[in-house]
């Protein structure tokens, strides 16, 4: 018996600031690491609107979707998941996270500094895909 594939999306919100671009990323106090916002669809929820949900939830940034990125595939304790990604522009920034037992910090962060907070590889790539397409 194989296990159903959990369903997720989320954003790479860039901005460009003092002539670099940065990349807003969330710490996730459960696993202790830095990841880009993203998380499970809902039911019924496409995963446009996941990503948008998840971004504002995560973040409280409200953000407007920009070209989908290409989907991420790895393994949570046994379980298939895939991500679908989007690139996403800033409409508005609230402040206010949904969860802060979830997240706990929101930081905007140079892509070149990103490698040195740990990020995961798949994240990396992705926010490398986002960038090839500005």
């Amino acid at each position: 018996m194989s296990l159903k594939r959990v369903e997720a999306a989320g954003g790479v919100v860039l901005r460009s600031a003092a002539g670099s671009t940065e990349v807003l990323v969330v710490h996730r106090p459960r696993y202790d690491d830095w990841s880009l916002p993203k998380g499970k669809l809902d039911k019924g929820e496409t995963g446009k609107q996941a990503a948008l949900r998840e971004v504002l939830e995560e973040t409280g940034v409200r953000c407007e979707l920009g070209e989908r990125l290409p989907d991420v595939q790895y393994t949570v304790d046994g379980r298939p998941k895939r991500v679908k990604w989007w690139t996403m522009t800033v409409v508005e920034e609230l402040g206010r996270i949904a969860d802060p037992d979830e997240v706990d910090e929101v930081r905007w962060v140079d892509v070149e500094d990103l490698a040195r907070l740990g990020l995961r590889p798949s994240d990396l790539a992705t926010v490398d895909a986002a960038l090839a397409q500005r």
